[in-house]
């Protein structure tokens, strides 16, 4: 079970890598909801989403005894995975399906 520890020793982990994102508020979802609704923009994020936490935590867990990292993912996993191993020295092979958009693609291979 994961535990309030866990979650402070990955956001230590992370720390570093991450950018900071603002919360902005929602007019719209509070006009929806009848309550105040904060946005957290991760696109903001150096990978342009927030799998890059995971995948940070997850490379950085390992403490150094992994030398290759395989991930499969059609898109922001597959970048975040990539950038997460790069940062750490590893190699890294990402498994797309076949009709995984180009660009997306291109996006895993910038890192």
């Amino acid at each position: 079970m994961l535990t309030l520890c866990d979650i402070w020793s990955a956001r230590q982990r992370i720390a570093d890598v991450l950018r900071p994102t603002p919360l902005l508020p929602s007019p719209v979802l509070r006009r929806w909801s009848g309550s105040e609704v904060r946005l957290k923009p991760e696109c903001l994020q150096t990978t342009g989403s927030f799998k890059i936490r995971g995948a940070v935590n997850k490379i950085r867990s390992l403490g150094g005894k992994a030398r290759r990292v395989v991930a499969c993912s059609s898109g922001n996993h597959g970048q975040a995975t990539a950038f997460a191993a790069q940062q750490a020295g590893m190699a890294a092979t990402i498994v797309v399906p076949r009709r995984t958009a180009p660009n997306k693609i291109e996006a895993i291979r910038a890192w």
